[in-house]
């Protein structure tokens, strides 16, 4: 099913802010909503920290791009230059995402919209007047810290539709061989070394683990450790990840914090079975579902048994499959998602001045 073309109320300008890192899954999003809102006929302006390849990317699909330092709390040009920036931009809403740039947002007439990924120190968000948490669990929680109930809001992160991507098998893994797919940054948080205590009790099955962070020293050390050196594999950080989604078993997201799990709506995309610990947002998406299957965190063995069964039980692998595929189209889908952010975003757009 192709991917249909979301069509505004009424445009607006937008700028969204960001200091963010070279990856990551905020920070695919951001790209992703900076593209789908340029390609509606907003108009858009995207402000982050120095990456040429970000910047690349963006410029490529026609966003407006500007780079700022966005350095440490000693940084005394940021703030300035991002409100002669927004000065020259006039928004009629600025989406702030994460902590540092919502810290350095500038006063103005523009109102300020702090977007959160995880269970952030909301002190640094006092310039915005509404926060976005893209799960209900972390909107909830933003209410409990004494953020005003009408001034959070809840709005999902959409995946890319990969229906009619053509599958391609990782240059790792041999035509034939059953093999499980995990997308992230090594990183303590996203459980990797459980998953590969896994692989023990996984024979013959491979393991792709697209990703980079700091983590890859002791992952690699581990898995000779276990045993399953030959079987673990980690080409590194994967800008494009469909092709591989469409071709995997399942993919595993085995994390023991994770606030969504964008990995988890892209294999629903995909049309892949998952496999996810039960944890924050995997547990959100997938809980009382047949779209999903959860097991414990912190648990080789439960995560092995549930991975198992997966790839043992063809019709199981088939109904998760589907499911997961028609929750994307309900919930997940770009003009699903991008109509609710319209809708958010000319609510915000009235309170500049009264009317937008």
């Amino acid at each position: 099913m192709s991917q249909a073309r979301h069509h505004p109320i009424s445009a607006l300008r937008i700028a969204h802010v960001m200091a963010g890192a070279p990856s990551g899954g905020a920070e695919l999003f951001y790209e992703r909503l900076c593209i789908a809102q340029h390609d509606a006929e907003h108009e858009v302006r995207a402000l982050l920290r120095r990456d040429p390849a970000r910047e690349a990317r963006l410029k490529a699909r026609g966003v407006t791009t500007e780079a700022l330092r966005f350095g440490g709390r000693l940084d005394l040009w940021t703030t300035p230059r991002l409100r002669q920036s927004l000065t020259r931009f006039d928004p009629q809403v600025v989406i702030a995402w994460m902590s540092r740039a919502a810290r350095m947002m500038p006063k103005g007439p523009w109102p300020i919209a702090g977007r959160l990924g995880g269970y952030y120190d909301l002190s640094n968000y006092r310039r915005c007047s509404d926060l976005i948490g893209n799960t209900r669990g972390l909107a909830r929680w933003m209410i409990a810290q004494g953020w005003p109930a009408e001034k959070v809001h809840y709005l999902p992160n959409f995946a890319t539709d990969l229906a009619d991507v053509a599958p391609e098998r990782p240059g790792c893994v041999a035509e034939g061989q059953k093999f499980i797919l995990a997308l992230g940054r090594l990183h303590q948080n996203k459980a990797f070394d459980v998953l590969i205590r896994a692989m023990k009790a996984l024979p013959g099955v491979h393991l792709v683990i697209a990703g980079e962070g700091p983590e890859r020293e002791a992952l690699t050390a581990l898995a000779v450790g276990e045993g399953v050196a030959d079987r673990v594999h980690m080409p590194g950080w994967v800008q494009d990840s469909g092709a591989w989604l469409k071709a995997c078993d399942l993919l595993v997201c085995p994390s023991r914090i994770e606030p969504l799990g964008n990995v988890v709506i892209e294999a629903l995309s995909a049309g892949r079975p998952v496999v996810a610990s039960a944890i924050q947002g995997p547990e959100e998406v997938l809980s009382g579902t047949q779209d999903g299957i959860l097991a414990p965190v912190e648990d080789p063995v439960a995560l092995a048994e549930a991975i198992a069964t997966v790839l043992e039980t063809p019709e199981l692998a088939d109904r998760l499959s589907a499911n997961g595929r028609a929750r994307f189209e309900r919930e997940f889908s770009a003009p699903t998602v991008l109509a609710r952010w319209d809708v958010f975003l000319h609510e915000m757009a009235s309170r500049r001045c009264g009317s937008v």
